[in-house]
Formats: C-alpha cells, sequence, structure tokens
C-alpha cells in the first residue's frame, strides 16, 4: 500500500503556485488596468469642477434651455434668434450633419462601385482616367478639396441678378440653387401611405422571388417591379390626387427679380461644396475598396458563368459583386464612417453642421465646454456605432454559407 502511494504521489504533477495560474493573472491584470482607468478619471473629473468653480462656470446642462440669440443658415426645424434656445440649435447643427452624411453616403457609394469597376475595364481609356481619378483624388487633403469646390468653382458664379438658368424654375449663382419648393397639402398622407404600401410590397416580392428561384431556378424581374411599387405606386396615387383636385403637393417657383431671386427653396453653396469634397474624395478611396473586392473572386468564376451563356454584366451583377461583397463590406463601412467624421470640415467653409453650430457658436456664448465638447463626441460615437450595427448586419447577410 506505502509502495503505491509513493508511485502515485511521483506520477502526480506538481501543485502550480496561485500567483503563477494564468487566469488568475490575467484577471488580476485586468482588474488593475480598470482601476487604473477609473482613478484617471477620477482625477480628470476632480480637476475640471474645481478649475470650474475658480472659474465661476456653472456646470451641468442646464445651458441647453437657454435663449441661443444667433441666427442659423440653414434649418430642416423651425429656429430662430429670439426664439430657439441652444438645445434647438444642437438638433439643428444634428440634423444638418446628418443630411450631408446620408446623402454623402447615398453618392459616394455609386460613384466609388462606378470607378472601381471602371477601374478594371477591358476599355484602355476608361481603366487609365478611373486610375487618374483615385490616385489624384485621394492623395490631396480633403480640406484643400473643400476649398476648391467653395472658392474655385461656386465661388466664381455670377452673382443673383445674372443667375444661370437651367430650366424648370432652376437658378444658379453664388449663393447656391434656387429650386422650386415643394409645399406639402392636407393629403399628403395618402401619398406617404401609397409609398409605405411600395416597400412593403417590394420586400414580400423579393422573398417570394428568392424562393422561387432557389426551388425552381427561374427569375424573375426584381428590379422593374421594385421601381413601379416604390416609385410607380407613388406617382401614380399623386396623379390620381391631382385629377380629382385633391393635389398632395404643390411647387412655389423661385422668381427672379432686379437684384435677387424671390421664393422657392434655396440649396447653400456651403452645403453643395461640403457635399461634392464628400464625395469625390471618399468615392477614391471605395473605388480602391470595389476593385480590391472584385479582384479576390477567383476568375474561375467568371469562366463559369461565361461558359453558361452569360454576358459580362450578368456575370458581374450575378456572380462576381455578390461575391465580391464579403471583401468589400468591412472596409467600406470603415469609408461610411469617414465620410461621416470628416463632415466636421465644414467649419473651414461655413456650413452651419453640428460642430461649426455647437462646439463653435455655442460653446464660445456659454463657456460649458466640458457638456459641449461630451455632447459633440456622444453624438459622433452614436452614429459611427449605428452605421457600424446596420453594416454589420448586412454583412451577416451577405457572408457565405459554409455547408
Amino acid at each position: 500500500m506505502n509502495s503505491v502511494q509513493t508511485v502515485v504521489s511521483q506520477t502526480s504533477p506538481p501543485q502550480k503556485s496561485f500567483l503563477y495560474d494564468p487566469k488568475v493573472r490575467g484577471i488580476f491584470y485586468q482588474v488593475v488596468v480598470v482601476a487604473a482607468i477609473v482613478f484617471l478619471f477620477y482625477v480628470a473629473a476632480t480637476n475640471a469642477i474645481e478649475n470650474l468653480q475658480r472659474a465661476k462656470i456653472a456646470s451641468g446642462f442646464g445651458f441647453l434651455n437657454n435663449t441661443a440669440g444667433f441666427d442659423i443658415s440653414q434649418t430642416l426645424i423651425q429656429f430662430s434668434a429670439a426664439g430657439g434656445t441652444y438645445g434647438d440649435a444642437f438638433i439643428v447643427g444634428l440634423l444638418n450633419t446628418l443630411i450631408v452624411s446620408a446623402i454623402g453616403i447615398f453618392f459616394t457609394t455609386i460613384l466609388g462601385f462606378l470607378l472601381g469597376i471602371a477601374r478594371l475595364s477591358k476599355n484602355w481609356m476608361v481603366a487609365k482616367v478611373a486610375m487618374v481619378y483615385v490616385e489624384t483624388l485621394r492623395n490631396i487633403p480633403l480640406l484643400v478639396q473643400l476649398l476648391f469646390w467653395y472658392i474655385a468653382v461656386l465661388g466664381a458664379l455670377p452673382q443673383p441678378r445674372n443667375s444661370l438658368e437651367m430650366g424648370a424654375g432652376f437658378y444658379l449663382n453664388s449663393r447656391g440653387l434656387f429650386m422650386a419648393k415643394p409645399i406639402w397639402g392636407t393629403n399628403i398622407s395618402v401619398l406617404v401611405g401609397a409609398f409605405v404600401i411600395g416597400l412593403v410590397g417590394t420586400f414580400v416580392y423579393r422573398r417570394w422571388a428568392r424562393k422561387q428561384q432557389e426551388q425552381t431556378g427561374r427569375q424573375y424581374p426584381v428590379g422593374k417591379v421594385t421601381l413601379a411599387l416604390v416609385l410607380g405606386l407613388p406617382i401614380l396615387t399623386w396623379i390620381v390626387l391631382a385629377l380629382i383636385g385633391a393635389n398632395p403637393i404643390t411647387f412655389e417657383l423661385p422668381r427672379k427679380g432686379t437684384f435677387n431671386l424671390a421664393g422657392g427653396m434655396q440649396i447653400l453653396p456651403e452645403f453643395v461644396a461640403l457635399l461634392l469634397g464628400l464625395v469625390t474624395y471618399t468615392a477614391a478611396f471605395i473605388a480602391e475598396v470595389v476593385r480590391a473586392g472584385i479582384l479576390a473572386v477567383s476568375k474561375g468564376q467568371s469562366e463559369a458563368a461565361g461558359s453558361l451563356g452569360l454576358t459580362p454584366g450578368q456575370t458581374l451583377r450575378l456572380v462576381v459583386i455578390p461575391q465580391a461583397m464579403r471583401v468589400i463590406v468591412p472596409p467600406l463601412t470603415s469609408q461610411y464612417l469617414n465620410l461621416t467624421k470628416n463632415s466636421s470640415l465644414a467649419v473651414a467653409i461655413g456650413y452651419p453642421d453640428l460642430v461649426q453650430v455647437f462646439m463653435g457658436t455655442v460653446l464660445n456664448q456659454t463657456g460649458q465646454a466640458i457638456e459641449v465638447v461630451v455632447i459633440t463626441m456622444g453624438v459622433y460615437l452614436t452614429i459611427s456605432l449605428v452605421t457600424s450595427f446596420i453594416m454589420n448586419i448586412y454583412n451577416r447577410r451577405v457572408a457565405i454559407v459554409e455547408r
């Protein structure tokens, strides 16, 4: 019995010290790092509170309810210097940032994909023009491009009295683009309802068409039906309502006067310059992302599609692009985030975005530097997280499912 215990004691592994356990050390290091971060935040907050008290600056977010006392050139909501608060100014700046980011993402995606495909074109001229565009614009700082569009291009336009008439109620001058202003009628809800029905119908039809293709191999005109439901149905509803005298939308056209234009809707040159700069600059990077994604797809896929009788356009749209998207989406998300954050450069050309309105005018008037900076950082962080969340959902949908 004693010999057996001796053998067991000799073959059993030695006991590790508690301090040398990898799990224990990992937990210990994490606790130390978290404690150090908490301590640094505590020291920073304490120091900030003492400095604010010494400078007799009130802390908190109560300043958002105070009257702003300044005007904003572009507002998507009702805002005036006399009645608008700092909180309203924050909302105005936020909406201006969101609108330019959303429109910029839409157009830069289209332009970026076209340029990326053009770079791989078999036509020598098309490929070289796309290459020159990409290599030129992505190597020029965005701020320089914004100033170019604002000063050299839009600043050279004529004065309002000599506005360029572009037809159908469009006028272009140094103060921006003047166009017809839509006026919503009482029956606009009917038109919105038709649009919502078109979206729901499109979703149902696309799911049905996909199932039919998986089961039978037959393809249905998804694109044409989508256009008919999303655009055709609201337009048809609009025509019917107009014929029965219940027009849901009327337009106020700009009128050219002696010295200026009256009526209509004005799109500021600052907005146009910012949008053009963001779209053309970011599209150069997206083009390279798209080109890399397409090149990541094996040439055998294109050869197999050609052997089945698919045209080059069908091969690109149905075979290559769907497989390339799994490579394109992650860096494409980064470019969307860059576009949104780069919109803060609008302060250089005077576009009233969140940074120019809130971190500029509001901060200077109130002196609430910490609150204003924290709110602004939180807004951009939230926008980035929401964008990443949506793109991650899409990335999971286009990812290849292994069997």
